[in-house]
């Protein structure tokens, strides 16, 4: 067992570990250190107000639909339960995942050092500090489990596929980095990819490596994404005219935020316009730094900003220190209520986004799997790239129409709606393979 100072944690790895024992869907991930959550969900005391450690949002929130998507009406630990190890790294080794959420940060706030990030990506992911200090819990979480395990991280799915378990690994993206082939010949994995094309790329990544690939065990299923977000198209009419309703998004680790306060400097002060065309809401997720700046230039232009659920408000900003809180506000202001969001073109906002039967414009890709996912919803005509120089001036030629025709939001929204149920109904799938899989 991990060693663990605090008395809580120590009770909530117990029971996670007797839940992941139980459950028909044992499910890990990699994510977030969301400590105190768990402390509640476990009926622990807790404290609100401590900053969770974030490296993902989309690696939490795609488990989380996976969960909603089993559970039905309500929480049900027999049907599926989520644990990621970060969570149980113990004190020794807690300074490693401080340290890789400030690498992290500091990549994916600053364009300038992509070259570093590109190296990592390509020649030390499997090396980073987080993957010895994860794998201890990780071990101890899964040591009694039956069932074959459902992994959405690929460096979760590895070490329990080089440990002899069954596993089913969660592909998220149509990009196939080669981690994802390091055991794509055993017959204890199975895994869920993106769609036809991500599947064909990973059985030729696989002859080239030299393993020797079952095309029966690469499933595709679509990208799993929470059934609550994908509802929220029912109700969501195309935007013809009268008030846009954006949102601007980040990730978890803060990823945009230059590109993000850019945006925000030019479309604040118009909030103020006695006929603005638009409202505003921005997703600052866990981070302070992101939320105060928004706050300061809100304040410096005289325009207030509303309480997140006042959807007659020109601005808001949601904001919450820990990942489980921030997603779960994200999902009930944001999704319902989007025409179309400003994001980077990520595994969980672009997917969750177009679920949702909202148009996007991209920001700046963190890497070549996003690059993918955005020539995804280009070729689909569901997204364009944002201009952040002169996004005002973008969003007026988006939303202006000649005579009959429909303007390009309108046609954007619309071809979200008509989208690929591939894309809708991943997580529903997933669950069908997991319970399949002998």
């Amino acid at each position: 067992m991990p060693e663990l100072f605090d008395k809580f944690l120590i009770k909530t790895l117990r029971k996670d570990k007797e839940l992941l024992e139980k459950t028909k869907i044992p499910t890990v991930t990699v994510s977030a250190a969301y400590r105190e959550d768990l402390k509640r969900v476990h009926g622990y005391p807790t404290d609100d107000t401590i900053p969770d450690v974030v490296f993902s949002r989309a690696h939490y929130s795609m488990a989380a639909g996976i969960a909603v998507k089993a559970w039905g009406n309500k929480v049900d630990p027999s049907k599926m339960w989520v644990v990621d190890p970060t969570n149980y790294v113990s004190h020794k080794q807690w300074r490693s995942i401080l340290l890789t959420e400030d690498i992290g940060k500091l990549l994916a706030r600053n364009p300038s050092l992509k070259a570093i990030k590109d190296f990592i990506d390509k020649f030390a992911r499997q090396s980073l500090p987080i993957l010895k200090s994860i794998t201890p819990p990780l071990l101890h979480l899964t040591e009694n489990i039956k069932y074959p395990i459902l992994s959405l991280h690929i460096a979760a799915g590895n070490i329990l596929i080089g440990q002899g378990k069954r596993v089913v690994q969660v592909i998220t993206d149509p990009h196939v980095r080669d981690e994802y082939v390091f055991f794509a010949d055993k017959d204890t994995a199975l895994f869920c990819v993106f769609n036809e094309q991500t599947k064909t790329e990973f059985l030729e990544k696989a002859a080239l490596m030299g393993k020797e690939a079952n095309p029966d065990r690469v499933i595709v299923t679509g990208p799993p994404v929470d059934p609550r977000i994908v509802a929220c198209r029912e109700k969501k009419l195309p935007w013809r005219n009268g008030c846009l309703n954006l949102c601007l998004t980040t990730g978890g680790l803060g990823t945009n935020s230059k590109e993000m306060l850019q945006v925000v400097e030019q479309l604040i002060p118009r909030l103020k316009q006695k006929n603005c065309s638009f409202k505003l809401l921005v997703y600052a997720g866990t981070h302070k730094d992101i939320r105060d700046e928004i706050l300061r230039i809100a304040k410096e232009n005289r325009v207030k900003v509303g309480l997140k659920n006042d959807k007659k408000a020109e601005l808001r900003v949601l904001y919450h220190p820990q990942l489980i809180d921030a997603n779960e506000d994200l999902i009930k202001y944001a999704f319902p209520w989007a025409h179309g969001f400003i994001t980077k073109p990520s595994g969980d906002m672009a997917y969750d986004a177009v679920a949702s039967g909202s148009f996007i414009l991209t920001l700046d890709e963190w890497g070549e799997w996003e690059e993918k996912i955005r020539e995804v919803f280009e070729q689909k005509e569901i997204s364009r790239v944002a201009l952040t120089e002169n996004i005002a001036a973008q969003l007026e030629v988006l939303t202006s129409a000649q005579g009959k025709a429909q303007s390009w939001v309108e046609k954007a929204m619309n071809n979200a709606q008509r989208i690929d149920p591939l894309f809708l109904h991943g997580a529903r799938e997933i669950i069908e393979v997991v319970k399949k899989f002998k």
